[in-house]
């Protein structure tokens, strides 16, 4: 019974998109007048700084500034919407993904192969509704069936325009929005922070171990900046010679592959998973993204060793040669990616050294006359670090192992808050979850 008023999803209308947003291209920015190096020019959204489940992540090494004129319309406003309208058939799962321009004080730029969503009927749509929307698996499946293109698929503001879905009324739409911006928005505090963490932890690290800061002013006479007298009667006040150069009196150099033990993961195909048990494969690929989100699958019955979890490091050392502290979950480590571990010094210091001498490693894999460029162990021996003696480290320990700590912390509950919404979000989409229940039980 439902005396005499519409069921909720009665009140959903049939809607043609094309009849609430219109989609415009992007400008088709010289790419010989890009630059890597981040000067506060304005920055080119490109295909690179959008993440799998939507969303930016304007990363160093993703980045582009535009050192040229261009046209100004082409200046994007914070909380622009952008979506991806070409990408590789493999990555075929971002095809539609939304980006929303952050409101962070630089200037982006509104690339080709990106549509930017100009809505037309701000009185029949919510905007956080409408970007979340975008994030519908059925969404990027309309676009994926409707693409040009074998190899690079291409869709058009006209394919975008023409999906159709039922849409709820605006206050359904604006409680939809609010429900999924909060897990973005706690997503967003914890990024920012691990941001300002692993700053943090980058800066002591060469402070002490590469510009011997403490090591300085007390050879100066002078009180190390922000060190109690405790911590500082533990940095000697000279140097000796060494392969590396002048390094703390009482230190040690150590070959990086000394310091940590460098394991190689196993070509998976060869354990296929058995009785419906495995483990997603960490490939570059994962890496790259951070999860094992499409990831093959390998026999959960491997040697431990070979086994992946929340806080291990891992370096992969052919192709695209990256050093991460992985929080994508338990999986297995395939080859041509090392689990670092070591017994005698802790995580934080084999990280910070292997991303040292990480532009070196990928120079070398660069140089190299294959496809797939790669570093061999020899590298890692001759990649060298300066060790303090044991009392020193400790002390050092303490100091950095709980930053470490709160960035895993932070990223595994980032994890754990995108699945649910992720899990969430199609179910609010169509219908199928309400969003007084939802609201009720999040």
């Amino acid at each position: 019974m439902t005396n005499g008023k519409k069921r909720p999803l009665e009140e959903w209308q049939p809607t043609r998109l094309g009849e609430l947003i219109e989609v415009k291209h992007g400008w088709p920015f010289r790419s010989e007048l890009f630059s890597e190096e981040l000067t506060g020019r304005p920055i080119v959204v490109n295909i690179g700084n959008f993440e799998y489940t939507g969303g930016f992540r304007f990363e160093s090494t993703k980045t582009r500034e535009y050192r040229g004129d261009y046209p100004h319309e082409y200046e994007l406003s914070p909380g622009a919407i952008l979506l991806v309208m070409t990408c590789q058939t493999a990555g075929g799962e971002i095809l539609g993904i939304p980006g929303r321009i952050p409101n962070d004080g630089h200037v982006y730029l509104h690339n080709q192969r990106l549509g930017k969503v100009v809505v037309k009927a701000p009185e029949r749509v919510d905007i956080d509704y409408l970007y979340a929307l975008f994030r519908w698996p059925e969404f990027n499946r309309e676009l994926c069936l409707t693409a040009s293109g074998t190899k690079i698929l291409h869709t058009a503001p006209s394919r975008i325009e023409a999906f159709q879905f039922l849409l709820p009324p605006l206050q359904v739409q604006r409680s939809i929005g609010r429900t999924l911006r909060a897990f973005d928005d706690k997503i967003g505090l914890n990024r920012r922070m691990n941001e300002t963490v692993e700053a943090l932890a980058r800066a002591l690290f060469k402070s002490w171990f590469v510009d011997f800061d403490p090591v300085r002013a007390k050879a100066e006479g002078r009180q190390p900046v922000g060190m109690d007298a405790q911590t500082a009667a533990l940095f000697p006040d000279s140097f000796v010679d060494s392969e590396i150069g002048k390094i703390p009196s009482g230190w040690q150099v150590k070959p990086l592959d000394e310091i940590a033990n460098f394991l190689n993961g196993l070509a998976l195909q060869k354990y296929p998973p058995q009785d419906n048990s495995f483990l997603p494969v960490v490939k570059i690929a994962q890496l790259r993204k951070g999860n094992t989100e499409a990831a093959d699958r390998a026999s959960a019955a491997i040697v431990s060793a070979y086994i992946v979890d929340d806080g291990d490091l891992l370096f992969s050392w052919s192709g695209s040669l990256e050093v991460v502290i992985w929080c994508g979950g338990r999986g297995a480590l395939n080859q041509h990616l090392f689990k670092v571990t070591s017994a005698e010094y802790p995580k934080w210091l084999v990280y910070h050294w292997t991303r040292h001498h990480l532009p070196e490693f990928q120079r070398i894999a660069a140089g190299k006359a294959t496809t797939m460029g790669h570093i061999q162990r020899h590298h890692l021996s001759q990649a060298l670090t300066a060790v303090p003696p044991s009392e020193t480290l400790k002390c050092m320990d303490n100091v950095v192992a709980p930053l470490l700590g709160r960035v895993v912390a932070n990223n595994v509950e980032t994890r754990t808050l995108a699945e649910t919404r992720d899990t969430l979000l199609p179910r609010l989409i169509s219908g199928e979850v309400r969003v007084n229940e939802t609201v009720h039980h999040a």
